[in-house]
């Protein structure tokens, strides 16, 4: 949810330590005997009462009992340390058996990882919802097993609305944008009315790339074309962002905060005090603004106004991948252990702990464990036309970094889409010859 996706992961890192867990016992993380398997997987949770050690104590404890041959063991890692220390890891020749990240491409392109075919059943390959297992595969081949995973759509904050008189004062009452104007024109209303925050625009270098693409594919855009190939500094793209530039923030309907220093997280808790009156969040906002008594309505971003208003273009998707290394030659008792935690039970248990989406068809069915809500279903629906990142590309976690640290500056005072966007461009060519 986090780095990027997931609100508390993001925190993770003030656990500091790795959390070793074990499905039979502690033992030396660093060692793996035949009968061992070791998975590290980032931490989802943001202390200790909400840790996904509790998750994997379990999964680990059941999966033994019914394998009395094979161990897990399980590290627990911030989101902010696990991909520099796998990747560490498998440089060293210790890579592990199995890892839950936020990408797997580029371990599958050096021909680290196991296809999921040569992993799952049949009928476990074919469980991941469609949009997920594009994105987990290189070519036609799957490498990446989504996880857990979310959506975007467009918060607002009913109260605020209400008194800018944008929607009437009815505690039923529903809000959709048609386009961009409509959008504009309730920001305009929310800023006349006082609200500090009428759209939190964070393109700080938290999660930038996320906010970016959401716009992006309003006005059909995107990241890549149609054959998969970047397309960073296309017209739509180079159009969306000077419209922010010179519609949304100029006029100061985003906020006092510039852009590029405003992050995810930051515009989350502005939210929740009150102080936002529309911004793009995914399930766990949701459920956190209910509990602090903010009415919030939740519908699909509009569309720019060179689009037809019965256009749909894809909502944002997100996904945290698990991948199984070979180094370990451990591809059966990988099997088994996935086979077993992707079944429906741990699946949504696992996601309704954190208010996240299961990855699979049937899981997403039959909401156990903590359960899919109202909300949490019209996320799911968005899931399933969702547009994800380029995370098969390998060069994606190069230029999703380019693109977090210097989209922002295009939509301030001075800021030049068109320059900005083809130098990201540029750099994202050299990182494909470097990659070749």
């Amino acid at each position: 949810m986090r780095r990027r996706m997931f609100g508390a992961a993001a925190t993770a890192a003030v656990f500091g330590l790795l959390i070793p867990l074990s499905g039979c016992g502690s033992s030396d993380a660093g060692s793996g005997g035949s009968g061992t398997l070791r998975l590290v997987a980032a931490e989802y949770g943001d202390n200790a009462g909400n840790s996904s050690k509790a998750f994997w104590d379990q999964v680990t404890k059941d999966f033994t009992a019914a394998n009395p041959d094979i161990k897990v063991e399980v590290q627990l890692l911030p989101w902010a340390d696990i991909d520099r220390e796998v990747s560490r890891m498998v440089k060293a020749g210790k890579a592990p058996d199995m890892a839950l990240m936020g990408s797997y491409s580029d371990f599958a392109a050096q021909g680290k990882l196991y296809s999921a075919d040569e992993l799952l059943s049949i009928t476990a390959e074919s469980n991941f919802l469609q949009p997920l297992a594009e994105a987990g595969s290189v070519g036609s081949t799957l490498y990446g097993l989504p996880f857990v995973a979310s959506s975007r759509l467009l918060f607002y904050n009913q109260k605020l609305l209400a008194d800018a008189g944008v929607i009437p004062k009815d505690a039923t009452a529903t809000w959709q944008p048609k386009n961009w104007s409509d959008l504009k024109a309730a920001a305009k209303a929310l800023k006349d009315k006082g609200v500090k925050y009428p759209y939190a625009l964070p393109l700080g270098p938290e999660e930038a790339h996320a906010e970016t693409l959401i716009w992006e594919l309003s006005n059909g855009g995107g990241y890549a074309d149609s054959s998969g190939n970047y397309a960073l500094a296309s017209d739509q793209n180079i159009y969306t962002l000077r419209w922010l530039r010179d519609q949304m923030v100029a006029p100061g309907l985003t906020g006092p905060t510039p852009p590029s220093q405003l992050n995810r997280a930051d515009a989350f808790a502005a939210f929740l005090r009150g102080e936002v009156g529309m911004l793009n969040g995914y399930p766990s906002l949701s459920h956190e603004a209910r509990a602090k008594g903010i009415t919030v309505g939740t519908v699909t971003m509009p569309v720019s106004d060179n689009l037809s208003s019965g256009e749909t273009p894809p909502t944002v998707g997100v996904a945290d991948w698990m991948m199984a290394f070979k180094q370990n030659d451990h591809r059966v008792e990988i099997g088994k252990f996935l086979d077993f935690v992707y079944a429906d039970k741990y699946l949504s248990d696992f996601a309704g702990r954190y208010h996240l989406l299961p990855s699979t068809v049937t899981a997403s069915r039959t909401p156990a464990g903590g359960g899919l809500d109202r909300t949490d279903e019209q996320f799911l629906t968005a899931l399933r036309g969702a547009q994800l990142y380029p995370v098969n590309d390998p060069t994606w976690v190069t230029v999703s970094d380019t693109i977090k640290r210097g989209i922002g500056r295009a939509v301030e005072p001075g800021g030049d889409p068109k320059a900005i966007l083809e130098g990201m461009a540029a750099k994202a060519a050299e990182a494909g010859k470097k990659k070749h």
